[in-house]
């Protein structure tokens, strides 16, 4: 079976400079990439469910976000994600894609989901076991998948836990490097450093700086980036995409704008 069409194909009125999903998910992100840095607003099922998920990523969209992550570390459900998803396609055109906890995480009512390997998990489930198990579910929904190696920088918080990560360290960028490095070389399209929802500070820069510096493919940036200045350093130091999920529910949309106007000068660097 191959991947289904968006649930909503019209073109997003948003912001200026925002193109419009018209799908499949992959594709369009590596060109959106390719004309600059880009944001993604990642949101809880469990703690935003429903309607509320719809009216988070109706604020996200109106401040220029680019794709809905939906996705925890614990309390998610096939349903819950369902009603989610629904709620967002119903509220945006933006792209509705799964950050997966587990096999409870899938829907066919999203557009993508992250096939994702936590590869720095002392527990094999995180690596592969669990993607295999769940590959053929993926494939009879219909959801496109997309590759991604997804490495945890310390402290990690509740995902580094949930994971059994060994936490890449933030005192060597060239470890980071090799793991990432490692990631695309075993064919994955994306690579995420994570520092973990909530976590005190960001990726550190020299990571990002180094990390970049030897990949090809994307790099996504996640994990305790709370205002502008986060977001500058970090997109300075090379990262293409900028995951926030904490600072919508806690500091409204004046924090997310902030960010969000800081991928958006670098855009126009790039461009």
């Amino acid at each position: 079976m191959t991947p289904r069409s968006p649930t909503s194909t019209a073109a997003w009125k948003g912001p200026s400079g925002t193109t419009p999903f018209h799908g499949p998910v992959l594709p369009w992100l590596m060109e959106r990439v390719r004309e600059g840095p880009v944001h993604f607003t990642l949101i809880d099922p469990d703690k935003t469910p429903g309607d509320q998920a719809g009216q988070a990523a109706r604020q996200a969209a109106s401040l220029g976000t680019d794709v809905i992550l939906l996705g925890g570390s614990t309390g998610i459900t096939s349903e819950r994600m369902g009603e989610a998803a629904r709620a967002v396609h119903a509220s945006t055109s933006l792209p509705v894609v799964i950050f997966p906890q587990g096999p409870d995480s899938l829907t066919k009512d999203a557009d993508a989901l992250l096939f994702m390997s936590l590869l720095n998990s002392r527990d094999l489930r995180m690596v592969v076991r669990a993607q295999a198990a769940t590959s053929l579910k993926v494939r009879a929904l219909g959801l496109e998948p997309v590759p991604m190696g997804y490495l945890v920088v310390a402290p990690g918080m509740k995902v580094g836990e949930v994971g059994s990560a060994d936490c890449l360290s933030r005192e060597d960028p060239q470890g980071a490097a090799a793991w990432a490095l490692a990631a695309e070389y075993l064919g994955m399209k994306l690579v995420y450093l994570e520092a973990g929802s909530g976590a005190p500070e960001p990726v550190p820069a020299a990571l990002v700086r180094a990390v970049r510096g030897v990949l090809s493919v994307p790099l996504i940036v996640g994990g305790g980036i709370r205002n502008a200045e986060h977001a500058r350093a970090l997109l300075e130091a090379g990262a293409q995409v900028l995951v926030t999920g904490t600072i919508l529910e806690e500091g409204g949309e004046g924090a997310l704008g902030a960010i969000l106007r800081e991928v958006k000068r670098a855009r126009g660097r790039a461009s």
